[in-house]
């Protein structure tokens, strides 16, 4: 035991080995204690911290600037610098019962994307006083990434299949598999296109980036609730099952 190495909850650290078989028991004997109630939530992991800020509003900017240049290596930079995965994965586990803290839990993510929005919309016209990009540039074809602001039925089902996976990635603790569903869904891009289309006035362009940010943001969420479900039902079925075998011996 290392006393007072907890310090959000103040507590104490208790260090042990646990054979896989026994895993549920001492899970089962935590929950009698009430820990999962009093030991924190996942509102505390997600809160709107100054880091989740700075990296969600500086991921938006370089997104912003690649869909401006309609340059992917930018688009997909910003993918990966975006912080947003781990709340709105927190968002899923808030929405199941009995967590219930789902309110709190979604400010994060919302406060954040409103944040990195305004701040892109602002910084765009910096450098656009300064003569290095202009209203032209968002108006001409922009093949590799005009995706951002034309959902279609393929952005559901692309934001679906992240969710799970990126969800499966957060429970079993495969971190490489998540960095893939950050490149697969636009949501840092998204939401750039839709700061830079506002500060330029380009309605259309804003609405149709909108729209794929509200997909993706909906799909995440969807499949990472049906994801954490079946885990669960999966889990309590064996649980049950060994329940039911007959002591050895």
């Amino acid at each position: 035991m290392i006393p007072g190495a907890a310090r959000q909850p103040a507590g104490d650290l208790i260090l042990c080995d646990v054979v896989r078989e026994s895993a549920d028991h001492v899970l089962q004997g935590l929950q009698l204690l009430g820990v999962e109630a009093t030991g924190g939530s996942a509102a505390d992991d997600v809160g709107l911290s100054g880091t989740f800020l700075v990296l969600i509003i500086v991921a938006t900017m370089i997104a912003g600037i690649g869909v401006l240049l309609d340059q992917p290596i930018l688009v997909v930079g910003a993918m990966v610098a975006g912080p947003e995965f781990g709340p709105l994965a927190a968002l899923c586990v808030g929405l199941l019962p009995p967590a219930g803290h789902h309110r709190q839990v979604a400010a994060g993510p919302a406060g954040g994307f409103l944040a990195a929005m305004v701040a892109t919309a602002v910084s765009t016209w910096t450098p656009t006083a300064a003569g290095l990009v202009d209203r032209q540039m968002l108006l001409v074809e922009r093949p590799l990434t005009d995706f951002i602001w034309r959902p279609d039925a393929l952005s559901w089902v692309v934001g679906l299949l992240a969710g799970v996976a990126g969800m499966l990635s957060l429970t079993s603790k495969k971190s490489g598999s998540l960095v893939g569903v950050l490149i697969s869904v636009t949501t840092v891009p998204a939401a750039a296109n839709v700061a830079v289309a506002a500060a330029y006035g380009v309605w259309d362009e804003a609405s149709g980036s909108a729209l794929q940010l509200v997909i993706d943001l909906c799909a995440i969420v969807l499949a990472g609730l049906l994801t954490l479900a079946v885990q669960q039902l999966w889990w309590w079925w064996n649980l049950a099952r060994r329940s039911r075998r007959p002591a050895a011996g």
